[in-house]
């Protein structure tokens, strides 16, 4: 919509060409009054008492003015003119946000150094990496090893959840790999969340060795819920330097080559059961990839809303001032203008 002096927009904005009409009339006017000298008969002069007679020639230039004024008042009414409002927008973007729970193994074999530094701050790494993109959304970390804990529940402050994330240790708890604990977990922190889309990424680098939920019974609550769970297995293929013993003196893990056992075939079926998808990460980049996947997959929906707004129209202001502008043109017409005989 076009604009005029900033205050009104046009919902015709087309009429406005025909005011091109008001210097072609002015130029017109000019011209006949320039060659026309007659002298001015007036029909009554009733109305001239007191009035002196100097402004008497005026009264032509005055019904000019006023019919002009008026055909250009109408002609603005015609374009449909309403209040600009800058404020108004004819587009609403309405994004609905997903709950996240990251279960991040932390046990023993995750300090293994096939990933650099190793697994465990790898996976700490790159998950803060997964949050700052997420930021719509909430997201959570659970940590388990031999049992399970809660190390964030779901939060939007993407820095205090970094925080968190960077703050976790490994060998808080019982050693150990407890999958379908650390599962049922996340699923205890996003069964009552209203989010439209409920998401959990489970990480591990093992076989479910402790705990007392099976990974399989847990992938059933799962779905009662409607949480899709993405499984990630961490290790690369072969064997690995991994922590076997604690050497006495030193107070320092022990590395010795140890075959990489990662249970992906449960992992699938979680991931198969719950309309998730299984990844299996051997590296840092390969991981990173992972997580950028994920982060693909699971996009927060924006709904693009359209409304039309019907802004108020003035042309009937404008109508009212042109009337009034002809019929003074009128009324100088038909008492004040010389008669022509």
């Amino acid at each position: 919509m076009n604009s005029w002096l900033g205050k009104y927009q046009f919902n015709d904005p087309w009429a406005l060409w025909l005011l091109l009409f008001v210097p072609v009339s002015i130029g017109v006017y000019y011209w006949m009054y320039s060659k026309k000298n007659e002298p001015l008969k007036i029909s009554s002069i009733d109305f001239f008492d007191g009035i002196s007679n100097k402004w008497t020639p005026l009264v032509p230039h005055f019904s000019f003015f006023a019919k002009l004024v008026g055909i250009s008042l109408m002609i603005i009414a015609m374009a449909r003119p309403q209040i600009a409002m800058e404020a108004h927008s004819e587009t609403e973007l309405y994004k609905e946000g997903i709950d996240i729970i990251i279960s991040m193994d932390a046990s023993g074999s995750m300090l293994a150094k096939d990933f650099s530094p190793n697994r465990f701050e790898a996976s700490k790494d790159l998950a803060k990496e997964f949050v700052k993109d997420r930021k719509n959304d909430r997201v959570g970390l659970v940590i388990f090893e031999g049992e399970s804990y809660t190390q964030c529940p779901l939060t939007s402050d993407r820095d205090v959840l970094i925080e968190l994330i960077e703050s976790a240790e490994q060998g808080i708890v019982e050693q150990g790999t407890a999958i379908g604990m650390g599962l049922a977990t996340a699923i205890n922190r996003l069964r009552e969340s209203e989010a439209p889309s409920k998401v959990i990424i489970l990480l591990t680098d093992g076989v479910n060795t402790h705990g007392k939920i099976h990974p399989l019974n847990a992938t059933e609550i799962a779905k009662e819920f409607n949480i899709r769970v993405y499984t990630i297995g961490v290790g690369t293929n072969g064997k690995a330097k991994t922590p076997v013993a604690i050497d006495p003196f030193s107070g320092k893990y022990i590395y010795d080559l140890v075959d990489v056992e990662i249970d992906e075939k449960t992992l699938k079926t979680i991931a198969l059961e719950t309309g998730g998808k299984y990844f299996r990460a051997t590296d840092n980049n390969k991981l990173k990839e992972v997580y950028k996947e994920i982060n693909e997959l699971e996009k927060a929906k924006i709904k693009t809303i359209e409304y039309d707004i019907d802004l108020p129209e003035k042309a009937n202001v404008f109508i009212v001032l042109g009337l009034i502008f002809l019929l003074l043109e009128f009324f100088i017409s038909k008492y004040f203008m010389p008669s022509i005989s």
